[in-house]
């Protein structure tokens, strides 16, 4: 399987869960301002949510994407309020006519005095096993 890890971060939550997927599935983690220019069979694709929004670099890299170079999409993200950015970035990914896998991570990230630490060692553990248990 080759794959490929993207994400965007301000407050470094994403690039610490990109960190863990780069460990289990030994692919170097990159920001969204790297493009896809090979084939994958997966592309991970790390967005947190700022403002109830995804933000315009995520947008950005997804209007890029080639739907011919990715087989599947599956998410990562974390934010403070929302349960999850999937329904956001799954409609983006869709209207590039990429396959956009149901299963997806979401934690909660830290967001002034909420969820303080968050994602933490619990939630990177989480990360990892789901990782683990994806059968890809």
């Amino acid at each position: 399987m080759k794959a490929a890890i993207r994400y965007y971060s301000k407050t470094g939550h994403m690039k610490k869960m990109a960190q863990v997927i780069e460990k289990t599935v030994g692919v170097k983690a990159l920001t969204t301002d790297n493009p896809i220019n090979e084939p994958v069979d997966v592309l991970f694709l790390g967005s947190a949510v700022y403002a109830a929004g995804i933000d315009n670099n995520v947008k950005k890299f997804i209007a890029s994407l080639d739907k011919e170079k990715i087989k599947n999409v599956i998410c990562f993200s974390s934010s403070a309020i929302l349960t999850s950015s999937y329904p956001q970035v799954k409609s983006l990914l869709e209207k590039q006519g990429l396959h956009v896998d149901e299963r997806e991570f979401h934690c909660r990230g830290q967001f002034t005095l909420m969820h303080r630490g968050h994602p933490d060692n619990n939630d990177l553990k989480d990360l990892e096993n789901f990782i683990k248990n994806l059968k890809i």
